[in-house]
């Protein structure tokens, strides 16, 4: 079992539900995993995103480079962040399955084609 999987079997309702989900789709799109501020974090070239569990028993799913992804799908909040956005998931029914791949997609293409500047 992975150290992001041992994290994930921790969780309880939910939260656990969403993050089973969410990490088998990321690493299904070819990203990698890793326990990074004692929360998962994806990644190809670099990191991606990240699954944050919150305390009203939501998971953000969070773009590391949102700022410079189109948001074409509407769905991605800064919540007063300047280059994080994410999307809050509170049951895995009302995932927004087609949206959020399409963001992924957007997402790994981004990461795989402009080399990431750091601020």
């Amino acid at each position: 079992m992975s150290p992001v999987e041992a994290f994930i079997i921790d969780l309880e309702g939910n939260q656990k539900e969403i993050m089973m989900y969410m990490h088998s789709f990321l690493e299904g799109l070819g990203l990698q995993s890793k326990i990074r501020y004692r929360i998962p974090f994806y990644f190809g070239k670099s990191w991606v995103c990240y699954l944050n569990p919150k305390k009203n028993d939501e998971v953000e799913l969070a773009m590391l480079r949102g700022n410079e992804m189109s948001n074409a799908q509407g769905i991605l909040h800064f919540n007063g962040r300047s280059q994080v956005a994410g999307v809050k998931l509170s049951n895995v029914r009302d995932i927004p399955y087609e949206l959020i791949g399409e963001m992924l997609q957007e997402a790994i293409l981004l990461d795989e084609t402009v080399k990431y500047k750091k601020k």
